[in-house]
């Protein structure tokens, strides 16, 4: 009960960011996201002191294919909280939304391609009415849904190459913000030299803001990290919708973004290829033969 409960609350809090987001509207993405960085490293650092796990990180550092590892997934997870927060704050919440319902079944294509895993029939139906949505929107826009496909490409290969970690996901996550911080740190610094940095005392509202991103970062990822050791993979899998499914009714309803019927084709049918892909994953295998 208690890994769903943070499982639940992580992809909650995702699903409700964009509200958070749309105050920062008037901020560069890559403000934003300098600032995500810097102010999860303490908080992450605090957890990971009260979890008793930092000497993983001295083996950490004494591995050079771990840190480049590392310094990979971190990236990977800035460019898709840079897009992701561009694309909030430029009125393409619902192809934001798209992206992360996409995600599941980018992962399960890089596993065919990268591990050589096989795909049962249900997922070459999900995959095939997943890409049908895909060409919908491209000939009713004139070209691809790149955030969409940007989103869910980044942290599907973020998901991916996280796994080749040997270090826990708290511990991960602080390495990956810690190494991070430096062009962060030097980002704002230069920010703040060209007289653009909105991290001001004249601006307590800006001030509290950029520091709020830190626990509005790090807590969400950290109720996922504790969430996924306690459930099953398929539970998680269930999980993750709640997510997108909030960001796309806070788009429609509460941001006003379009929800056009070529919309509304495309998310059926990527709706449908999720139903019959969490089908395939969570039905009972039938017991072998005697």
């Amino acid at each position: 009960m208690r890994g769903l409960l943070f499982a639940v609350g992580a992809y909650a809090l995702w699903g409700v960011f964009p509200v958070f987001l749309k105050m920062l509207g008037h901020m560069p993405a890559t403000e934003v996201v300098a600032h995500r960085v810097i102010w999860s490293v303490p908080l992450a650092g605090v957890v990971l002191w009260w979890l008793g796990r930092t000497s993983d990180l001295k083996v950490a550092f004494t591995s050079p294919r771990t840190l480049l590892m590392a310094t990979l997934t971190a990236i990977l997870i800035a460019i898709n909280w840079g897009i992701y927060i561009w694309a909030v704050v430029a009125g393409r919440t619902v192809e934001a939304a798209l992206g992360y319902y996409i995600n599941p079944l980018v992962t399960v294509l890089m596993g065919v391609i990268l591990l050589g895993e096989r795909f049962s029939f249900p997922q070459i139906v999900a995959l095939a009415l997943a890409a049908l949505a895909v060409v919908v929107l491209t000939v009713d826009a004139g070209g691809l849904p790149w955030v969409s496909l940007v989103l869910a490409g980044s942290f599907a290969t973020y998901g991916y190459l996280r796994k080749t970690l040997p270090i826990g996901p708290s511990q991960g996550f602080f390495l990956e913000v810690l190494l991070l911080s430096v062009p962060a740190c030097a980002y704002v610094i230069w920010l703040q030299w060209n007289g653009l940095n909105h991290f001001l005392l004249s601006s307590p509202g800006d001030m509290g803001l950029l520091v709020l991103c830190g626990p509005v970062t790090a807590i969400p990822l950290l109720l996922y990290a504790f969430g996924a050791k306690l459930l099953p993979l398929s539970a998680i899998g269930l999980t993750q919708y709640i997510a997108p499914s909030l960001m796309l009714l806070i788009a429609v309803f509460v941001f006003g973004e379009p929800f056009d019927l070529v919309h509304q084709i495309a998310f059926a049918l990527i709706w449908l290829a999720l139903g019959i892909y969490t089908w395939s994953i969570i039905q009972p295998r039938s017991p072998a033969k005697s």
